[in-house]
């Protein structure tokens, strides 16, 4: 199987560790037809800012277009089309209105024991990002870098990723050799999709260090709980249900157990789809 791409790596346990936590509010409603068309109406509320987006997305065959509005009257607008010439092969064109230096073109290729992603900015002085892993499921290796017009390398990273059937480790090496990161992922039992993971952060310049923990269980087919907890006494949980196919209500709660009476934040999410 294809080890994938660079942003695969470590993936498993960021979606564990982060994914879906959210103290504030957040409604979306999604409406989609039999030909291809989805909408989806979101609104995000931040203390006491609110920010709000509409999303539609066009598919046909091996096209997909996808335009967002939201409320600071940015348009991003990004055309992807699969099977681009060759097997495996992705082309994607992405676009903000009204900054015109925005534009970027991408190509993603999946091989067997390849996966390599590069994309340019389409502007005067672009800048250039390469990336590539190698090796297979079980076992690969990724670099990330990124350049200018100047040659002047303004970021380079590496990774390296083992996989077995239950259990997920990978290392980083990030900000030019500055920043560690290693991670890993056990799935514990598999009918109940339970999981634990972990990632430790350091930092050589500052001789900083981050743990975080988490897990998650399925309590029910439908319902998802979930709970982390760092180094600095930050805790989080959350519970998700799935009440009707793609539609989800998450409810989190994240507080600071050195403060435990100032730092209580609670955030409800409701994602509806049909």
């Amino acid at each position: 199987m294809a080890p994938g791409l660079y942003t695969d790596i470590g993936k498993k346990t960021r979606d564990l560790l982060y994914k879906d936590y959210n103290t504030h509010q957040k409604f979306s409603l999604t409406t989609c037809s039999p030909h291809g068309v989805a909408i989806t109406a979101a609104g995000t509320r931040k203390d006491e800012s609110i920010f709000g987006e509409l999303h539609t997305q066009i598919k046909n065959k091996k096209l997909t277009v996808d335009v967002k509005a939201n409320s600071e009257s940015d348009l991003l607008t990004t055309i992807t089309v699969d099977e681009f010439g060759t097997p495996g092969l992705k082309s994607i064109l992405s676009l903000v209105v009204p900054d015109q230096r925005s534009g970027k073109l991408e190509l993603q290729y999946l091989h067997e024991y390849a996966g390599v992603n590069a994309s340019i900015g389409l502007n005067p002085n672009p800048m250039v990002n390469l990336s590539g892993v190698f090796g297979s499921k079980a076992l690969s290796v990724g670099v990330d870098v990124f350049d200018t017009a100047t040659s002047n390398f303004t970021k380079y990273n590496a990774a390296l990723s083992l996989t077995s059937p239950d259990l997920i480790a990978s290392l980083h090496l990030n900000n030019h050799g500055d920043t560690l990161v290693a991670s890993y992922y056990h799935l514990v039992k598999h009918h109940s999709g339970t999981a634990v993971g972990a990632e430790l952060s350091h930092s050589v310049s500052r001789n900083e260090s981050t743990l975080i923990f988490g897990s998650q269980h399925s309590l029910d087919p439908h319902t998802t709980v979930k709970a982390r907890f760092n180094n600095y006494g930050m805790a989080s949980a959350l519970v998700q249900h799935e009440w009707r196919p793609k539609s989800f209500i998450t409810i989190t709660g994240e507080v600071d157990t050195k403060a435990i009476e100032k730092s209580t934040k609670v955030g409800l999410s409701l994602l509806l789809k049909h």
